[in-house]
């Protein structure tokens, strides 16, 4: 990705942080939408709620990952270092699964901290 590269330089970087920017991105943009439906299908309210987004991200980006590897291995399994685009990282695969909970977690607590303000009741 073009502006993964981009970032590489201008930050000086060892590895290309397109993935892991991803990674962040799924978490903090689709926690918020998960919590809303647990709060108005399933019923739950305040910390189960939020606590229950979070952890189904966390899930379905292990869950990613693993299936990932596993298509990697069935393809081809001499090049699936470099399918996967681990870049030399062994611990890619973790390190992808961090960066969408720190996404998560982050979405949350601003979501926590504008629910503390008077006039703003986004926590029903």
């Amino acid at each position: 990705m073009p502006f993964g590269y981009w970032l590489k330089d201008f930050f000086v970087l060892s590895r290309n942080p397109f993935d892991r920017l991803a990674h962040f991105a799924y978490g903090a943009l689709l926690v918020y939408p998960l919590r809303e439906l647990l709060v108005r299908l399933a019923g739950l309210r305040g910390f189960w709620a939020s606590s229950l987004a979070v952890s189904t991200i966390l899930a379905q980006s292990g869950f990613f990952e693993v299936a990932e590897a596993v298509v990697a291995n069935i393809v081809s399994p001499e090049l699936g270092s470099t399918y996967l685009g681990t870049q030399g990282d062994e611990w890619d695969a973790q390190k992808d699964m961090a960066a969408s909970l720190a996404g998560a977690l982050l979405t949350m607590c601003v979501s926590f901290v504008m629910g503390c303000f008077p006039g703003r009741d986004i926590h029903k």
